[in-house]
């Protein structure tokens, strides 16, 4: 697999990935990453092809998809780690 280009956006780092002739599409932020496998569309081969494929409204839901994410790994943390009660009174040595 090899990187043909990446996108440019204020919030994303997006990188376009060929192996064979199959395109990936990789979209990170800080904490998350979603990988869009294409496979071996003609339409979708160059990186230009991919900038259109990927309009504002696919960006959009990228991002909310990414904050889905983000609740759920808090939501994760909570349940498994739950926060602590603090005492009504504080403890007297």
């Amino acid at each position: 697999m090899r990187i043909i280009g990446q996108i440019e956006h204020p919030d994303l780092k997006i990188t376009v990935f060929k192996s064979d002739n199959r395109i990936s599409v990789k979209f990170e932020n800080e904490g998350y990453e979603q990988i869009f496998k294409l496979g071996a569309d003609e339409r979708l081969n160059s990186v230009e092809s991919i900038q259109k494929w990927a309009d504002s409204a696919f960006l959009d839901e990228v991002l909310a998809r990414m904050q889905q994410m983000h609740r759920s790994r808090l939501s994760a943390m909570v349940r498994t780690f739950p926060p602590e009660t603090a005492s009504e009174f504080e403890e007297i040595i």
